[in-house]
């Protein structure tokens, strides 16, 4: 089988993509891969770095208020460009993944009657999978209600494939020793996305001196642009450290507790992880989105929600010591959380693409 994957713009629409292409190819080692993205946007790096066939073109946003001709304009000649790479390529099916590049690519696939699929993280459609979403064959979900912002006819509810890497996870909380911090100790990890977060960074200094004495290990991740100015703010101790950057998915699966934003690969892994939040949602992402993943987990059982405008030192420290004081809310969350999840989205996924190619 051909597959043409079209993602990009952010981490949470790249990663599930890859995730999905390394499961797959796994599993048939005849599979021919190849990837469409931005070529002035993150995946035009990390997609070639992990050995994947690149194509980068030049798209729209085309729903950029600032000029709308301009952006009309780029689309059309980006959906050109995009006739002859798939007509050139010949797949079997086409899957994106989010972002506005993957409008002018599917709009492609769908002019040639090839097959098409979408791949919805959030809670709330983006506007390139509700545009979209009239011409692909399939929408696959995570969150059940997003469901509503297409025809029922094409939706399944999949879930994200970066769960499935759960599936393969051992917890070794020794993890924590490169850190210098007691294993023994119940730890907490607070991060803000890969890139941190300086909005939440000002605030965190004072929360951290705060709680930087406890009987309990916080790791709290900067992100690498914000590390030098942070690092020099809060001094660390034996329970604290202070890092730019970490590998999230394998800290956090050890942690007894996360604080972070609510994107929705993030959130999709402690799901799958089992592991208890309190999510704090960027408010400044589209559509409200990482809160209303937040909002769906928390309705669940699954997170405890903190919105960036009411986070105080007093009020985080709160439902931290209140969560790592009470063994009982700490499962009773990882339980809930676990329930939301699709360990097995790779698998399904990649069911439902062969069986939509009749392979």
């Amino acid at each position: 089988m051909k597959m043409l994957v079209t993602t990009g713009g952010t981490g949470g629409h790249i990663y599930p993509a890859v995730a999905l292409a390394s499961y797959m190819l796994k599993k048939d080692k005849q599979l021919d891969i190849k990837f469409i993205g931005n070529s002035d946007r993150m995946e035009n790096t990390i997609i070639p770095q992990m050995g994947y066939s690149f194509i980068g073109i030049e798209a729209a946003r085309f729903n950029d208020n600032g000029n709308k001709l301009k952006a009309l304009s780029l689309l059309y000649k980006s959906y050109k460009e995009c006739l002859s790479i798939v007509k050139e390529y010949g797949p079997d099916i086409v899957i994106g993944f989010g972002g506005y590049v993957t409008v002018p690519v599917l709009m492609a696939a769908h002019k040639l009657g090839i097959k098409t699929v979408i791949h919805e993280q959030n809670s709330i459609a983006g506007l390139a999978n509700r545009t979209l979403g009239h011409f692909v064959d399939k929408v696959v979900t995570v969150y059940p209600g997003v469901g509503e912002a297409f025809p029922d006819r094409k939706v399944v509810n999949l879930g994200n494939p970066r769960e499935s890497a759960a599936l393969d996870f051992n917890k070794d909380r020794q993890i924590f020793k490169e850190y210098g911090l007691n294993p023994a100790k119940k730890t907490i990890l607070i991060v803000m996305g890969s890139l941190g977060s300086a909005s939440v960074n000002e605030k965190m200094v004072q929360i951290l001196n705060e709680l930087k004495n406890k009987p309990y290990n916080i790791i709290y991740v900067t992100g690498k642009n914000n590390y030098g100015e942070f690092a020099g703010k809060v001094e660390e101790t034996d329970t604290l450290k202070i890092l730019p950057y970490i590998d999230q998915f394998n800290v956090a699966g050890n942690c007894d507790l996360v604080v972070s934003r609510g994107g929705a690969t993030s959130a999709c892994e402690y799901m799958a992880l089992g592991v208890p939040s309190i999510i704090i949602p960027s408010p400044y992402v589209p559509n409200n989105h990482q809160f209303l993943n937040a909002k769906s987990m928390l309705d669940n059982g699954a997170c405890k929600l903190l919105e960036e405008k009411d986070l105080t030192s007093e009020k985080l420290t709160d439902m931290i010591e209140d969560l790592v004081g009470d063994d009982i809310k700490l499962r009773q969350m990882s339980e809930a959380a676990r329930k939301m999840s699709h360990v097995h989205a790779a698998e399904d996924i990649s069911e439902l693409l062969y069986e939509m190619v009749g392979k």
